[in-house]
């Protein structure tokens, strides 16, 4: 019997699990009792269509929420090197073997993580980069709400390593960790975790995939001539199509080489391209000319173009040139070397270019033709009588 369609309550329900990591009824009571009322509906949806569990508990609401293919971006944005994620792990450990409520002291933890920490080399803390890590990792599990912090400043620490901070451990720290289908030290790779998530899905497995695909990526791309994720996508389009509009506000886009989800109405809940930076302003202008000019370029079966850097940077001399009159200070009077750093990073970061690394060549995927900027008519004729 299929699902009847989500209310706009429901959906915006559903768009608050998918853009946060856990809904804390202390923290947001509101948003728990939103949820909860609403939990039928949606464990069956999210495990149906994506194969996730939706855990409701007394203190908390969480999606588990685990991808096809693990991004970049899906990564802690504030650290900055593998040894935050091994001190991280490290401080989970410590906490979940705390009682709720119970106070430490700073050098507790950094004693015991420093015992924990199973690196190649030890861990010292009169190393101004090791403490660094420290400090970058309580920060996150303070903002995680895994711990709080009662007294002292951790900033100090990073300076000196005498610093002392009292914190406490809350509720939350025991669940921070999703549970795998066998012990973790059975796994030998990360690749063998994402394997194991399959074995409890059976069935509609292909479906599962591709919903994951959708909702995660900003765009699906066809990966091969025989890519069965994406023939999935073509076969069942209208399927897929009429269940996304129907219990999302997004809408199924699905051409020659790529499938993206869109929105009709921008909603602030969601984290959508292109924002309200600057920069994404000029990559619009960069599409732009790249679609007038498509002709001058070799585009593969599969919708990319290939330049190198140099070819790169050239290009956005020629927009800059064209388009930089309208553009804020800060890239008007940039270098358009150091603008195209920048666009780099951005389309790297949403999917729509990456770095060959066998022949350095910068590859723009079919995403880059799907949006495009340009001025209105009255700015052009104000600033000159420029006529587009």
């Amino acid at each position: 019997m299929s699902q009847a369609a989500f209310d706009g309550d429901t959906q915006e329900a559903l768009a608050i699990l998918f853009e946060q990591f856990w809904v804390l009824r202390t923290e947001n009571p509101s948003a728990y009792q939103y949820i909860r009322e609403r939990e039928k509906a949606l464990k069956r949806y999210v495990f149906d269509k994506f194969g996730f569990n939706l855990i409701v508990h007394q203190h908390f609401i969480k999606l588990e929420k685990i991808p096809v293919d693990p991004k970049a971006w899906m990564g802690i944005q504030d650290f900055t090197s593998p040894l935050d994620y091994a001190i991280f792990c490290c401080g989970l450990a410590f906490a979940e073997r705390k009682s709720i409520d119970e106070q430490f002291l700073l050098s507790d933890l950094a004693e015991d993580i420093h015992d924990l920490f199973p690196g190649e080399f030890q861990l010292d803390w009169t190393n101004y980069q090791h403490r660094k890590s420290l400090v970058r990792m309580l920060k996150k599990m303070v903002d995680l709400n895994i711990i709080v912090a009662i007294d002292g400043d951790i900033d100090l620490f990073a300076m000196n390593e005498e610093q002392e901070v009292l914190y406490e451990v809350t509720v939350y720290a025991r669940y921070f960790m999703r549970s795998y289908p066998d012990d973790l030290f059975n796994y030998q790779t990360m690749d063998g975790i994402l394997a194991s998530e399959w074995e409890r899905h059976q069935s509609d497995r292909r479906r599962k995939r591709v919903y994951r695909k959708l909702m995660f990526s900003p765009v699906v791309y066809r990966e091969s001539e025989h890519d069965p994720d994406f023939a999935y996508i073509r076969n069942y389009s209208n399927r897929l199509r009429d269940d996304l509009e129907e219990n999302t506000p997004f809408r199924l886009e699905v051409f020659k080489n790529m499938a993206l989800l869109s929105l009709p109405e921008r909603k602030q809940r969601y984290t959508l391209y292109p924002d309200q930076r600057a920069i994404t302003n000029i990559a619009l202008h960069v599409q732009r000319y790249i679609i007038e000019h498509r002709d001058a370029y070799e585009i593969s079966p599969f919708g990319e173009i290939r330049l190198t850097l140099a070819e790169f940077n050239q290009l956005v001399e020629t927009v800059k040139a064209h388009d930089g009159h309208g553009w804020s200070k800060k890239y008007r009077e940039m270098s358009y070397s150091s603008i195209a750093g920048e666009l780099l990073t951005l389309y790297k970061d949403w999917e729509m270019a990456t770095i060959d690394e066998g022949t350095n060549m910068l590859i723009l995927y079919p995403a880059i033709a799907r949006m495009i900027g340009q001025y209105p008519a009255d700015y052009l004729k104000e600033v000159g009588g420029i006529d587009e």
